[in-house]
């Protein structure tokens, strides 16, 4: 890109021109404008209102190093080093994916069915897997009622959502445990008590799915937290269902947000597991993406 003028109305075009053969023009929109907010505090009305807005030299060395980037299909918000998740702000990095909208319908389907208990009635809640934290630093901030504890097995992906849960003032237990290795939480510190909800959202892509996958998401977010084996692709829901038949309290609930292509299969494992009050739902885009079930009383 040519550095003859810092104008920031005409950088915008040709920001927009070099990214249109891979992104869609709404969606370069919407990158230079995040950018242009992130690092200079300036929203569209900014523009619109001081059109002869620039860019210092040294500015404009900084928004073409994110234009290559983008270019390569890296996230916006691993370029960036943040998401927004359920009307919080999330540090992510490539330890940790980014969060979907999704998995904000879990949280908020996990929320509605706390609203008719009272702060009184203190609650324990365990995300496994949990990654940048979204789930679990969510669910402490609308639960304040609640004690939130959250796993992963990955080190810097818990950094992360320490990190996360101090910026968003949650207290979060955080601990660090192959799930796949555990044969009952009350032998793992810190989680010898029974639960009232569990919940996950573990690896669930298939390697068969990878063809479905976009370049952005399969050359830069964490395998470790995306893909499981054809041939064992409910692994970690088999694990998580077992512990929780161990550790959640008489009538406690678990949640998982699940492979879009595997809705029955899981409506099965969970009822031959004996969960009752099995409900399976779609998310915003009408795919199977989330199941809910008791633990027997």
């Amino acid at each position: 890109m040519k550095n003859s003028t810092f104008k920031i109305k005409a950088y915008r075009a040709q920001f927009i021109e070099e990214l249109t053969p891979i992104y869609d023009v709404g969606e370069a929109e919407s990158f230079f404008y995040l950018i242009l907010e992130e690092k200079h505090q300036l929203k569209r009305i900014d523009m619109a209102l001081h059109p002869d807005l620039v860019f210092s030299e040294a500015e404009l060395v900084v928004w073409n190093s994110i234009l290559e980037q983008l270019k390569q299909e890296i996230p916006i918000q691993y370029l960036l080093g943040k998401t927004s998740f359920y009307g919080l702000d999330f540090e992510v990095n490539d330890t940790v994916l980014i969060p979907r909208p999704e998995t904000e319908e879990l949280v908020e389907w996990i929320l509605e069915s706390q609203k008719s208990k009272g702060e009184s009635q203190k609650i324990r809640v365990l995300d496994i897997g949990t990654g940048s934290g979204c789930i679990a630093i969510s669910l402490a901030k609308n639960l304040p009622f609640a004690q939130v504890f959250a796993i992963d097995v990955s080190e810097k992906a818990l950094a992360t959502a320490q990190k996360n849960a101090q910026n968003n003032a949650v207290n979060v237990t955080f601990i660090n445990q192959n799930i796949l290795e555990v044969v009952s939480l009350s032998v793992v510190e810190g989680l010898d008590q029974q639960f009232d909800i569990i919940v996950s959202n573990p690896p669930y892509v298939r390697n068969l799915e990878k063809e479905e996958i976009k370049k952005n998401v399969l050359d830069n977010e964490p395998h470790l937290a995306l893909f499981v084996e054809d041939t064992d692709a409910l692994i970690f829901y088999k694990k998580i269902a077992e512990l929780a038949q161990k550790n959640l309290r008489p009538n406690g609930k678990l949640y998982f947000e699940i492979n879009q292509y595997l809705g029955k299969e899981m409506v099965d494992l969970l009822e031959r597991m004996n969960f009752k009050n099995i409900e399976l739902r779609k998310d915003i885009y009408g795919n199977d993406r989330m199941i809910s079930c008791h633990c027997e009383e």
